[in-house]
């Protein structure tokens, strides 16, 4: 058994009918519309955001049929920011598969984006539960929110750990705490998950919104991780982050360590998209050096220790020990 069958044992029957219910989501009667959906079907992901969802449903109460519609309207939400966000990175590729833009054009990209966020929306209406609609309309307006702060971040001159953790608190975190709050409103009854919500008072409530940004987190960092490391098809880092003019947690926490300036303008010059190919290798070199990996890796030990710490709280074992066993996955992932 994987690793990932094991996460999912404990709602793997849910899962399933979660699967179908997000597949039928995306189809519709018109073919040309049906297509492109139907290419975005196609491109299957590990789950990590829906079985989320359907474990800390399970740890509450039964998983019906409001926690699966949860489910699948944080997924379509999800789904639409990542073939809108291929517009604006103008990327060819997504998940090692050609991007949306790239097989049809940046007009239906941003189209079949828009449809994919109608429909998200109105699969949280199906879970008859407002302070669904609300958070999934709030996680809308922070995902575009914090791609915004990560353009206009491109123009500052100051570099800061603070403003990172902005953007992936606004882009990253904020969908996995969504998954941990749906999940918690959609095993609890209406009337009562509203109450808990709008108050912000109940204590339950509270430990399962910062798990779910704990393990959004980490599951960014670990991202930005990868780019440091050598893609075995080009034989050098990867450099898409910096390529995009982003910096990230390594490259920060090496720079403002250190009193480089030759590299603080290098960082500078690759915000501007100005860096060579050459210079964002050496740029990747320097952190490394400078212990900016470390620093990353141990940013998510310390974060994976306040999720156990939330986790120890739980009451379900089956789902507490896959819930232990995903905050592994997401640190130990190689991709």
């Amino acid at each position: 058994m994987s690793i990932l069958e094991d996460i999912r044992q404990p709602i793997e029957k849910e899962l399933a009918a979660y699967q179908k219910l997000f597949d039928t989501a995306l189809s519709h009667p018109d073919p040309f519309l049906n297509q492109a959906l139907a290419y975005i079907r196609g491109r299957k992901g590990k789950m990590m955001r829906p079985i989320l969802v359907l474990l800390t449903a399970k740890e509450r109460g039964e998983v019906g049929e409001s926690a699966l519609m949860s489910a699948v309207t944080l997924e379509l939400l999800h789904t639409a920011s990542l073939v809108h966000d291929d517009v604006v990175d103008e990327s060819s590729e997504r998940r090692g598969q050609k991007s949306v833009n790239n097989v049809y054009d940046n007009k239906m990209a941003v189209l079949l984006g828009d449809f994919l966020l109608a429909s998200s929306l109105h699969a949280a209406g199906e879970t008859g539960k407002l302070k669904i609609v609300q958070i999934i309309s709030a996680l809308g307006g922070n995902l575009a929110e914090g791609e915004i702060f990560q353009l206009s971040n491109t123009q500052r001159e100051d570099i800061s750990e603070e403003n990172y953790y902005r953007i992936i608190k606004y882009k990253t975190a904020a969908l996995f705490r969504a998954c941990s709050q749906l999940g918690y409103l959609a095993s609890v009854p209406a009337e009562k998950g509203l109450e808990s919500a709008e108050s912000h008072a109940n204590e339950v409530w509270e430990r399962f919104t910062r798990l779910g940004e704990i393990i959004g987190l980490i599951f960014q960092i670990r991202d930005d991780i990868f780019d440091y490391f050598d893609d075995p098809s080009i034989g050098k880092p990867r450099g898409n982050d910096m390529a995009e003019g982003k910096l990230t947690l390594p490259v920060i926490h090496a720079l403002l360590s250190s009193s480089d300036e030759d590299m603080r303008e290098l960082a500078l010059r690759v915000r501007q998209h100005k860096a060579t190919p050459d210079e964002i290798c050496h740029l990747i070199a320097f952190a490394k050096a400078h212990g900016g990996i470390e620093y990353a890796e141990n940013e998510m030990q310390r974060l994976k220790q306040e999720a156990l710490q939330l986790l120890s709280t739980f009451h379900n074992a089956e789902v507490k020990a896959s819930l232990e066993k995903y905050i592994n996955f997401v640190i130990d992932r190689s991709i």
